[in-house]
């Protein structure tokens, strides 16, 4: 820590600092708590941010923090004493630092100004004021409000008031000893992976243990999220590590509770591989809705009028919450039914409390949007076509044909598209090649729906309808071969696609965009794949070589995806975030 006597001498100050380092600003009058400190100096996901008294700037903002100083320098003279006891006090921030925040602001640079809540951050002028603000610190208790505040804002019922009472004292520990909410997260992971092998013994104390051990894989899970909010750790490697281990360690244990019925007699694959699949549409239902109104402009909608109006209600907003059955009371439900009863029971349940969810959000969805009276950007519209993963069948197609101009034209051609497609793989014979004409339907449709950007209200909807195609075709024509392990085949099929499918998610939420083109190309694109699988079920009907074209399909698609997926996160240089995730 270094002290200047004035603007000019922190400008030169400043410069002498490496220029890969962050440097913060703060007036020495600051009277406040620590914690108000740190969330205005130290989270990692702003270029810039401020509270009064104080100012931080990463290295991408320091060229616009030396500009800044050298005007202030030049416009009170570089004599001028950053602290002048004589200023009068003011509603804004007359201080350095916050002068500064404001030239920051007007080169274009965001300026974060955290929240403070009951937390101090003040710059007194005077004794009385110094002792009023002392004694306003003296009368908070820093850490108490840091532990609430290290709690999710929006969580479930089961989250909320059964596992956040006590898992945030679990981050506090955590950070005391050094560890970090990655390593929490790998915890998380590895403790869910036992979970599965514990389920897939298929004994009653082997379901017993996993369902405990589901439940305390669950509280690790929230531990690593306040652990990041306690201690201001916030990466986009651990958003996205949050997000995808949370996908892979339930997806596991589906399989582990197959494997464990499969050595009782009972088949649920099927039941496994629907449970995934719904899931996963369900997912990418909320995705698609989020990025399309990220930043609508004029987004009003009298449903969502109406949903804010229920929050003043406070026992709706817990309703609601339940009504999705988000990841708290999905896995609640998951682990008290496997250690009570059987793995059929537990899909059977879980298929039916999804299905419900489903419904309600969709239903929600669909009322938001045809009541919404939105422009969509273009930012909005490029993120759809990311996560519509068109590949370069449709793309082939898309390019040939002027494409839609009514509202509905888009998300019609992807839902007829669908239905002619889950349609075929359902109800004509197995292994007939009318599927496969089917699935050249289902590719001119998909590359009609994505002819031009999707801005309209409804278009949305495409990136869903493309994965239910995909996923249900693989899922029913697997279950209708009747060829051993065909199923769990295209069970890890559909993991390895679903990995694509979230980490795209990810990549735009930290800003970085879509995988690469090559990527895309290289796996087919979700028409080019449902295509191939209908051509393998013609090629090998009823035979061994289905299930091996699977498996062999899967490990390609896995291999090609997760190598480029670590090779990106590992070396990426998006900006740090902290996803607060969806409630589902």
């Amino acid at each position: 820590m270094l002290s200047a006597a004035d603007a000019g001498d922190a400008a030169a100050l400043l410069t002498a600092v490496p220029a890969e380092r962050r440097v913060a600003l703060v007036d020495p009058r600051f009277v406040g708590h620590v914690h108000a400190l740190r969330l205005g100096l130290t989270d990692p996901r702003f270029a810039a941010a401020t509270v009064p008294g104080a100012l931080t700037a990463r290295p991408e903002a320091r060229p616009a923090l030396l500009r800044a100083l050298h005007r202030t320098t030049a416009a009170v003279g570089a004599g001028a004493p950053i602290a002048d006891p004589d200023t009068e006090p003011a509603p804004e921030d007359r201080t350095v630092p916050g002068r500064i925040a404001v030239a920051l602001e007007a080169e274009g640079v965001a300026v974060q100004r955290p929240v403070l809540g009951s937390l101090v951050a003040a710059v007194p002028t005077d004794l009385q004021q110094q002792a009023a603000a002392v004694a306003e610190v003296a009368s908070v208790d820093d850490e108490a409000v840091r532990l609430r505040s290290a709690v999710k804002s929006r969580d479930g019922f089961f989250t909320t008031f059964c596992i956040s009472p006590y898992s945030r004292y679990i981050a506090r520990w955590c950070a005391r000893r050094g560890l970090t909410p990655n390593q929490i997260t790998t915890a998380s992971l590895i403790t869910a992976l036992i979970a599965a092998g514990s389920a897939a013994t298929g004994t009653r104390g082997g379901y017993v243990a996993a369902g405990i051990l589901l439940l305390v894989s669950f509280v690790l899970d929230c531990t690593d999220g306040q652990l990041a909010r306690y201690s201001l750790q916030y990466s986009t490697m651990g958003a996205w590590l949050d997000a995808t281990f949370d996908r892979a360690k339930e997806y596991a244990y589906y399989a582990g509770l197959a494997i464990g019925a499969a050595r009782g007699g009972d088949d649920v694959w099927v039941l496994a591989l629907g449970a995934m699949v719904l899931q996963a549409c369900r997912h990418v239902v909320d995705f698609s809705f989020n990025e399309a109104n990220h930043d609508s402009v004029a987004n009003t909608s009298p449903t969502a009028a109406l949903s804010a109006t229920l929050d003043n209600v406070g026992w709706t907003v817990w309703v609601r919450r339940i009504i999705v059955l988000p990841i708290g009371e999905r896995w609640a439900m998951i682990a008290v039914l496997t250690a009570l009863t059987t793995p059929r029971t537990v899909f059977y349940a879980l298929l039916v409390g999804c299905a419900l969810a489903a419904c309600y959000t969709l239903v929600g969805r669909l009322l938001r949007s045809v009541t919404r009276k939105a422009r969509r950007t273009e930012r909005a519209a490029r993120a759809l076509a990311d996560l519509a993963d068109s590949g370069p069948l449709a793309q082939a197609v898309a390019s040939l044909v002027r494409g839609p101009k009514r509202a509905l034209t888009a998300p019609a051609a992807a839902l007829i598209g669908t239905f002619v497609m889950v349609g075929a793989a359902l109800f004509l014979p197995y292994g007939s090649w009318l599927t496969v004409v089917a699935a050249a339907v289902h590719v001119l449709l998909s590359g009609f729906a994505v002819a031009r950007p999707l801005r309209r209200a409804l278009d949305w909807l495409v990136p869903p309808f493309f994965r239910a195609a995909e996923y249900v075709t693989i899922l029913v024509l697997a279950a209708r071969s009747d060829v051993p392990h065909a199923v769990p085949a295209a069970f890890g099929l559909v993991s390895a696609l679903a990995y694509h499918h979230y980490d795209t998610v990810y990549r735009i939420r930290g800003g970085t965009g879509a995988p690469p083109q090559w990527l895309v190309r290289t796996i087919g694109g979700h028409e080019g794949r449902t295509a191939l699988v209908a051509v393998l079920a013609a090629v090998f009907t009823h035979t061994s070589g289905f299930t091996m074209a699977l498996t062999a399909l899967a490990v390609a698609v896995a291999l090609v995806v997760l190598v480029e997926s670590i090779r990106f996160w590992v070396s990426s240089s998006a900006p740090a975030v902290h996803d607060e995730g969806e409630l589902a």
